[in-house]
């Protein structure tokens, strides 16, 4: 009986012991973690906005593509025995690119020829005997209907064998190599890419506000992001009539590439609207922009304070953005020292 009490004792003391201990290293712990104080001033630089003057000029983005584009495929079915073609490859209209086998129908030719020179000497010889009264009219006939079916399946012939020579469509480069020799050919299944981007046509969306812009057959500059030192003149082919997702309207234009074809399908593009008019807006570093790109915001410091304020942005340029509204003159906005900012909190403006 003595020995479990003692046992109980020894049990109850461990359990004191490592208790103590736990809260003793929960303290420490506690005591070493950095606790923010949200009520000290962060250091934060500022500027004071004002309005500055710009010009007015639009700016859209927008995306070449090639004036014609499209997969090769064959019109019957066969089996592939030359490809004269490769990726890259400039081809001219009209060029054989696949060579299908057509050694069978050809075969077929010979046979047809030969059943048309034998239907065409009976013919000669039923006209006379049934001149001569020696023979049925209905016999003449019949020959006759077969020579000309016999040159009707001479016809079908040729336009096969036509077919198993796949031409270029039109002039342009190979983008895609799709098949190779030995391979079958059937109709719908595509063998080559052919890509025309000696035109180009180029895609922008345009807010409704300002589609009054442009007018159809109009000539525009356009310029490649990668070759800004090369000027198109781009005319508007389509100014769309139904607006998109983002409720912005396509324009696009047509326009002929550079001689060496520099402009690549796929390459983005701008197209630059001049107005002379100069208006006052508000300027602010882009660095500055908190929030997200559906709603962007920044801190505006007010009475000692950073305060979260939404903002609408009208354009970007370089490392700049110029504010449409949610800002004035005078406004003191936080450009520098956001890390532990939150709205609300106490700010120091380092000069």
């Amino acid at each position: 009986m003595k020995k479990k009490i003692i046992y109980i004792i020894v049990a109850l003391a461990i359990i004191a012991v490592v208790v103590i201990r736990l809260k003793s290293n929960k303290e420490t712990t506690q005591n070493r973690v950095y606790h923010f104080n949200k009520e000290q001033a962060i250091n934060v630089q500022a500027i004071t906005l004002k309005t500055e003057n710009i010009k007015n000029d639009l700016s859209y983005t927008g995306t070449f593509e090639p004036n014609k584009e499209t997969k090769v495929s064959a019109d019957i079915q066969g089996k592939i025995m030359k490809v004269f073609v490769d990726a890259g490859s400039v081809v001219r209209k009209g060029q054989v690119l696949i060579q299908l086998d057509n050694s069978l129908l050809k075969l077929q030719l010979q046979t047809i020829g030969i059943q048309i020179e034998g239907l065409e000497s009976d013919v000669q010889r039923y006209t006379v005997l049934a001149n001569a009264d020696a023979i049925q009219g209905v016999q003449l006939e019949k020959t006759i209907f077969g020579l000309k079916t016999a040159k009707v399946q001479l016809a079908t012939l040729l336009e096969q064998i036509n077919k198993t020579s796949i031409v270029a469509p039109f002039g342009g480069i190979v983008t895609a190599k799709l098949t190779e020799e030995g391979a079958f050919a059937a109709p719908g299944i595509p063998l080559l890419q052919i890509t025309d981007i000696s035109k180009l046509k180029f895609t922008i969306n345009v807010p409704e506000n300002e589609l009054s812009q442009f007018k159809n057959n109009q000539v525009y500059s356009l310029t490649a992001d990668v070759y800004p030192e090369t000027t198109l003149s781009g005319k508007v082919i389509l100014i769309g009539s139904k607006a998109n997702m983002g409720k912005s309207f396509p324009i696009q234009f047509s326009l002929n590439n550079t001689v060496d074809f520099k402009i690549k399908s796929g390459m983005f593009g701008k197209v630059q609207l001049k107005n002379d008019k100069e208006s006052k807006h508000i300027i602010i570093p882009a660095s500055s922009i908190k929030g997200t790109n559906i709603q962007p915001q920044v801190y505006i410091v007010k009475n000692g304070k950073a305060l979260l304020q939404n903002i609408n942005v009208a354009s970007r340029f370089q490392n700049k953005v110029v504010v449409s509204s949610g800002l004035k003159a005078g406004d003191e906005i936080i450009t520098n020292g956001f890390i532990n900012l939150f709205d609300g909190a106490n700010v120091l403006i380092s000069k």
